[in-house]
């Protein structure tokens, strides 16, 4: 039986034209090679599994080939070829830092750059997780890098480029390498699985492309488990079970249910989520995904932007046509508030419910309305301007506190208006502001105001005791027929919108009257003379009781101040 290869090993690029996903950089090698503009030493960096230590190993193949391409690939025949393809080449050299990482290691090095090659032109030394040297041998490893024997390259490869020195980084030609796009991870697994013989649908190598999050080493990886998994053939049904994926099925379903606003679908197949093992906030992430390709499938130009296959962007663009522009961005701002709270929910599932039903209930899109002629409007205007200025006038009004009390400084008139229901959209709350309020106007008496302003202050005493604290003082009396007058010595105590509203709504209630205006007249209590010091305390008490000087004299008392 043959020994297994896995296809990561198997299909490893043996040319820069073989390299996926990083055409710029290996451009930009082939064109220095032919140039003959080599640096001394080059730092390649970027995630794991994107071709770093692939392309270090073709680069210093090709610089020894004795006869390379036009398009300066290796020949694959010369003698430096040859040994390459062996594992016998005594010029190129590969060190992992992760386990030599000392500075004898460093040192061992150093000593065999100064040997000249015997084959080829090049001695190239290939320094695999360089961030893993300690930093005693980084600092052996400074010079040699700065000043090395022309026939000398260094190739460094990196996941975490910010851990290199600077001095090193210096010394070297920085290549960043991307993360492999979904295309091109699918379009290199068809091919592979075009040589392997294993037929292979479109949407699971998708789905595999994906979970690699741009590794093409993990998507190989995934693509041998899942031949292992499901043979000579590979359906889209066997990678999401395999890989614990949730199916688009759900999210094209719920995305329906909240545009016929069932909750009670909404809510089962949310239930099918969590009975099946998926985990909710991967639920609502990936419907926040999905919410986004179906924004994307609004306009023909963005569709290539979505990472699935054809048969998807096909349902995405019917899903699309059932939504409005106005409801996607709703939909998304919503999915992404419960993402964003979802860890500090005591209830997540729950959280996760009332977002989804929210979404039913968004609204479309506001749209300013031309003014219509109104043509009573000359006629109610003379019945509306009596009571708008009594009102006025209220505000405008400063009220001259007699000498029995204390010194006015602010007066502030407060209207709180009918407490208005919650909205999706801000534009709504603003047609709240129209809604006829009904009337109410029973005349009440001054016992009447203190009983239902003491009872305000006895339930609310423990939920909100600086507000009551501030307000029990206040000495309510009426004033006007429609105004209610009250005295604090804390301007925080208006600001609090909330504990004012409520106390409004608590006396419009028990007197039955919303037509009153609560007037609060700021004062300055008078402040008190603390005593701070010894000599202070004393001169207090011997005002209070002449006894004590009397006593301290005939003591012959001296005081220790």
């Amino acid at each position: 039986m043959d020994n297994f290869v896995v296809s990561a090993r198997k299909y490893r690029p043996v040319t820069f034209d073989s390299v996926v996903g990083q055409k710029a950089i290996t451009s930009t090698l082939q064109n220095a090679i032919r140039t003959n503009t080599l640096a001394q030493a080059f730092l390649f960096c970027g995630p794991r599994g994107v071709g770093k230590t692939t392309c270090a190993r073709i680069m210093a193949k090709t610089i020894n080939c004795m006869n390379p391409t036009s398009d300066m690939e290796a020949c694959d025949e010369c003698e430096s070829c040859r040994s390459f393809n062996s594992s016998n080449s005594f010029n190129i050299y590969e060190l992992d830092a992760a386990s030599n990482n000392s500075v004898d290691d460093i040192r061992n090095l150093v000593d065999q750059v100064r040997i000249p090659p015997q084959l080829g032109r090049y001695k190239v030394y290939i320094i695999d997780e360089v961030h893993m040297l300690s930093q005693a041998a980084f600092n052996a490893f400074l010079k040699t890098l700065e000043e090395p024997p022309a026939y000398a390259k260094f190739i460094l490869a990196t996941t975490e480029k910010h851990k290199i020195l600077p001095t090193i980084l210096s010394r070297c030609q920085i290549f960043d390498f991307k993360r492999i796009t979904v295309d091109d991870i699918a379009v290199h697994l068809q091919n592979i699985a075009a040589k392997e013989g294993v037929q292979a649908e479109e949407d699971a190598l998708n789905i595999i492309a994906q979970k690699a999050d741009g590794a093409l080493r993990d998507a190989l990886s995934i693509f041998d488990q899942m031949v292992s998994f499901s043979g000579r053939s590979i359906t889209y049904k066997d990678v999401i079970t395999n890989l614990n994926v949730l199916d688009y099925e759900y999210y094209f379903r719920m995305l329906d249910n909240v545009l016929s606003k069932d909750n009670n679908a909404i809510l089962l197949l949310l239930n099918d989520v969590v009975e099946n093992g998926f985990d909710i906030q991967h639920f609502i992430q990936g419907f926040s995904s999905h919410l986004r390709n179906v924004l994307l499938a609004k306009d023909e130009r963005l569709i290539e932007l979505m990472e699935v296959s054809r048969q998807l962007k096909q349902r995405y663009r019917e899903q699309a046509q059932k939504c409005t522009q106005h409801f996607i961005l709703k939909a998304l701002d919503l999915a992404n508030q419960c993402d964003l709270n979802f860890k500090n929910s005591s209830n997540k599932r729950l959280h996760l419910e009332i977002c989804l039903m929210k979404m039913c209930y968004i609204g479309a899109a506001p749209q300013q309305q031309m003014p219509q002629p109104n043509v009573q409007q000359p006629q109610q205007q003379p019945q509306q301007q009596p009571q708008q200025q009594p009102q006025q006038q209220r505000r405008d009004d400063v009220t001259v506190a007699p000498k029995s009390t204390p010194v006015v400084r602010e007066v502030r008139t407060t209207r709180l208006n009918r407490a208005g229901t919650i909205s999706i959209n801000a534009e709504e709350n603003k047609k709240e502001e129209s809604v006829v309020e009904e009337v109410w106007n029973n005349d009440f008496t001054q016992e009447q105001l203190s009983k239902a302003w003491n009872d305000f202050i006895l339930l609310n005493q423990n939920s909100s005791p600086v507000f009551i604290a501030g307000i029990k003082r206040a000495e309510p009396c009426i004033k006007d027929k429609w105004e209610i007058q009250f005295k604090i010595d804390n301007i925080l105590v208006i600001k609090d919108q909330n504990n004012m509203h409520q106390l409004h709504e608590f006396l419009k209630n028990c007197l039955h009257n919303n037509q009153f205006v609560l007037k609060e007249v700021i004062v300055e209590r008078p402040k008190e003379d603390i005593p701070y010091t010894d000599k202070e305390k004393f001169e207090r008490m011997s005002k209070q009781n002449p006894e004590i000087i009397a006593i301290k004299n005939s003591l012959g008392l001296q005081l220790d101040i």
